[in-house]
């Protein structure tokens, strides 16, 4: 919707809100004129069924509003004399518009003294929840929003299982666009499986001033900008969504508005340089190791090496015995050979089967890494050599951003690539074009067609384009298991969530199964951010908490004493 569409449907709501309540006004000792007043009649209301008149503001905040708008219809039928549970019912399955009949009786009688409005127990109890849920919900969509991290693209650095707080306030909260909508969930009703909000009506970008900038490296979590997924891990066709409802990404920002940037041989290069990430960081790469006498398994997880696959062969496997192996089981080769992870096939089950399986020690294998771990295997004796991945010939591909030919970047060797910046102003030409094709039309709501060299923007002839917002690129620190900017391109300012700044719970194989799951001690309460070795507060937070309850039982033994 546009400004003007948005005035007349505010205009449009006074007038309802006038026609059904104006004698309602009167009765409550008001003048009817004011139920007409924008604004002014929503203080009053306020007024009359004795809610603080700050609440106004609340409602002016999206999806929080419908919330406080439902309170509002339900205290005001109470305090016209409809008290019983139904009555409430009613003003809201009637979308308010119960308030006409009051409004239109022959007399309406207003209750001023809140002691004569009784509440039962059933009501106090609803009401209690929904301010809970109002609260969160203002904080969730304000200043912290709860996030797991559900892909390794950020392994090391960040883990799959950890449960982050994600500050909207650091960049600015965005004010959800999405003005119908469920509160407290992204984009999916949990057990439904439906969507969570309505596509229409919609607010334009608006965000609250921001305390810090995007710095360069920083992790941030945005709405991924290309066609969205309806689910993560299904595989089909983009859906379309609001903004604020596209699927949420974490990525580290290794490239900010004005930079140039540059991959080569899988290193990032930032206006020429090397890019340094902080200490923190886990960046990972693919390796292949060869050792003629067999790469072993054990010898590798002796050292402290997970992320790698074995091969096992079972001679005297069947349909039954499959079938409870098969939680183990990642894949399949030839020979009856089978493919785990790391942990191989429980020894115990494979015996209480009856089973006769070894595994293929193999001369070869591929294995993600980080730089620490790839010179740790250098130095082992048994390996012959190790190898990074490195996508040295560059063909013309529509894998990699722009997504068309005849540009030819691949993963490890991309660019170089300037980033766009709110105000600057770059000269298009049909060569360049798919770099900024997308921002111009997608990002930027502007129509775009070419006569010849020329191109019409906004119907007027040009050469030129000036952004309008700042941009980003976004890469995973699994360099070679990651979905980001190499594959998209930019991220919009305006799709920018918030920045993770505390891991508060961490699950290993949180996609395993409850029975596999195992606490990460070590990562609870621990921040993203900082340099240094990572610390875990939670004995500290456990420690504040047991000197608080041992207060707390001190004063109410010695309360008791004096009573």
């Amino acid at each position: 919707m546009s400004g003007i569409q948005w005035i007349m449907f505010a205009l449009v709501i006074q007038i309802i809100h006038f026609t059904g309540t104006w004698k309602l006004y009167k009765a409550a000792g008001e003048k009817p004129w004011k139920a007409i007043v924008p604004l002014y009649s929503a203080m009053v209301f306020l007024k009359m069924i004795h809610r603080p008149k700050w609440w106004v503001v609340l409602m002016f905040l999206p999806v929080i509003n419908l919330m406080i708008i439902m309170v509002l219809w339900i205290d005001a039928v109470k305090h016209f004399g409809k008290n019983k549970p139904s009555d409430g019912v009613l003003a809201v399955a009637s979308l308010g518009f119960y308030l006409f009949f009051l409004n239109y009786q022959k007399s309406p009688k207003y209750i001023d003294d809140k002691s004569q409005i009784k509440r039962s127990a059933f009501s106090e109890w609803i009401g209690s929840i929904v301010f809970a849920v109002i609260a969160a919900t203002f904080v969730h969509n304000y200043f912290f929003q709860p996030y797991i991290i559900p892909t390794g693209s950020l392994e090391k650095s960040l883990l799959i299982g950890d449960f982050l707080f994600v500050s909207k306030f650091h960049y600015g909260a965005r004010i959800p666009s999405t003005t119908v909508a469920f509160p407290m969930v992204h984009d999916t009703l949990p057990v439904l499986k439906t969507r969570s909000y309505l596509n229409k009506p919609q607010l334009p970008y608006l965000r609250l001033p921001k305390f810090q900038r995007i710095k360069r490296n920083d992790i941030v979590v945005f709405n991924w900008p290309a066609d969205t997924v309806r689910k993560f891990f299904v595989k089909e066709v983009g859906v379309k969504k609001p903004l604020d409802k596209k699927s949420n990404y974490v990525k580290r920002c290794v490239g900010i508005a004005g930079d140039t940037l540059e991959i080569i041989g899988g290193y990032v290069y930032i206006n020429g340089e090397k890019n340094i990430l902080p200490d923190r960081a886990r960046v990972k790469y693919d390796y292949k190791v060869y050792s003629s006498k067999g790469v072993s398994s054990k010898k590798l997880t002796d050292i402290g090496i997970k992320d790698f696959y074995r091969s096992f062969r079972i001679e005297n496997i069947s349909q039954s015995t499959y079938a409870q192996l098969a939680p183990y089981i990642r894949g399949t080769g030839r020979n009856n050979t089978f493919i785990t992870n790391h942990e191989g096939l429980p020894i115990e089950l494979v015996r209480s089967l009856g089973l006769r399986a070894s595994e293929v020690l193999e001369k070869t294998k591929d294995l993600n890494l980080t730089l620490d771990e790839a010179e740790t295997i250098q130095n082992q004796s048994w390996i012959d050599s190790i190898v990074q991945r490195n996508q040295k010939n560059k063909t013309p591909n529509s894998t990699f951003f722009p997504n068309k030919i005849p540009f030819d970047w691949n993963q490890d060797n991309f660019g170089p690539i300037v980033i766009p910046k709110a105000g600057a102003t770059v000269d298009l030409n049909l060569g360049n074009l798919p770099l900024y094709k997308k921002i111009i039309v997608d990002y930027e709501k502007n129509s775009l067609s070419t006569e010849g060299e020329t191109f019409v923007i906004k119907g007027k002839k040009t050469n030129q384009y000036t952004f309008e917002q700042d941009y980003y690129w976004m890469m995973g620190d699994n360099r070679h298991r990651s979905e980001d900017s190499r594959f998209w391109g930019f991220v919009p300012e305006d799709h920018i969530v918030g920045k993770p700044v505390f891991i508060w719970f961490s699950i290993e194989g949180i996609n395993d199964g409850i029975r596999n799951w195992k606490i990460r001690w070590d990562r609870v309460f621990s921040t993203v951010g900082g340099s240094g070795k990572r610390i875990s507060y939670f004995p500290y937070f456990i420690g504040l908490v047991a000197v608080w309850q041992g207060y707390v039982f001190y004063r109410r033994r010695k309360n008791k004493k004096q009573d």
